[in-house]
């Protein structure tokens, strides 16, 4: 298939700047998969769709404060978006990058700076940094919540976003951005499924620039997402091999839950616990191995994560609830509203 088979139309009016006051009041499309069809629901109606005996995962990564604003020693302003750590430096993407050159310094703070140390052709910026106390710490106090580039307003005088851009359960350090789905539950709705007998797992797959990196082939055949990593507890891995052996659902909360149990289970034959690498690129003709139910955001059009929720509950279906939720003028992305696909 090709990527413009997943285009649709939205207007920008549509797509959430802001979150909603209350995390559970999002409106949720129901698709059924087996009779092709959907329903307009709400969030919180999400324990009636589950059954006893349910397992439903979770991604308990945590977003860190990855954007930095800073100047050069001419006094420059510059932006550092940071991607990952590797040995001693760290991918970015700087803006604007134009500025820069290997060597440069970089300011961010009297106890942060930086310098360039590699630029590469495809925009990414290697930079070191100099702290003069704990990077971490520094970083969570100077540092900025790393919203999407389509949420359009001023964020930089008050980060009122770091704790709203986070789930409840959020424990692991090291996203670069929010497991959206993940965003609608609160303590009570996740008592509310538990007391429908269901139980509730995680594992952790830190969010990182591949999960949003933009597709750049026209023949999805050519199409390759960038690995993660990701963990799985003994706990989760024995809970998980239960519910497969006894035909019980598994509910994955979010695309990026639902990479890291594909590429386990396709790789490993049962679900094994431990740190690996989720490599595997989902596209139409993927039968799923692992995941029954899926709980997921509305993306972009052309994405890899809209591929995946397509090839799930099947291409027709997905685009035409997609053209539905327009029509009926849900909330679109991160802190839009959600689909569950049954």
């Amino acid at each position: 298939m090709l990527i413009s088979d997943f285009d649709y139309e939205l207007p920008s009016d549509m797509i959430a700047q802001q979150p909603l006051p209350q995390r559970h009041a999002s409106r949720m499309l129901i698709v059924a998969r087996a009779v092709g069809i959907f329903a307009d629901r709400n969030f919180c109606d999400l324990p009636t769709f589950l059954r006893p005996g349910d397992v439903l995962v979770l991604n308990n990564t945590k977003v860190f404060p990855a954007r930095l604003i800073g100047r050069t020693e001419t006094g420059a302003g510059i932006e550092v978006f940071l991607v990952r750590e590797v040995g001693d430096v760290w991918e970015t993407l700087a803006r604007p990058g134009r500025r820069l050159r290997v060597g440069k310094r970089l300011i961010f703070d009297d106890r942060l700076a930086a310098e360039v140390v590699e630029k590469r052709g495809d925009g990414k910026v290697f930079v070191r940094f100099e702290a003069d106390g704990d990077f971490y710490s520094i970083l969570d106090e100077i540092g900025k919540t790393p919203l999407p580039p389509y949420i359009k307003r001023n964020t930089e005088s008050l980060d009122a976003d770091r704790e709203r851009y986070q789930t409840v359960f959020a424990s692991e350090r090291g996203a670069i951005a929010a497991p959206t789905a993940g965003l609608h539950f609160t303590p009570g709705i996740l008592d509310a499924i538990r007391s429908k007998g269901v139980t509730v797992t995680q594992l952790t797959l830190h969010v990182g620039y591949g999960t949003f990196e933009p597709v750049r082939v026209d023949d999805l055949a050519d199409h390759s997402v960038s690995a993660e990593r990701y963990s799985i507890g003994e706990e989760t891995a024995t809970i998980l091999n239960a519910a497969k052996t006894d035909g019980r659902r598994i509910v994955a909360v979010g695309t990026t839950t639902t990479r890291a149990l594909e590429t386990n289970l396709s790789k490993y034959g049962g679900f094994a616990a431990g740190s690996h690498s989720a490599d595997l690129t989902i596209t139409p003709g993927y039968e799923f191995k692992a995941v029954d139910a899926l709980l997921t955001n509305f993306h972009l059009p052309r994405s890899s994560l809209l591929v995946l929720t397509s090839t799930f509950g099947g291409h027709e279906l997905i685009m035409n609830a997609y053209r539905h939720a327009v029509a009926e003028k849900y909330r679109f992305y991160s802190y839009g509203d959600c689909m569950f696909i049954v």
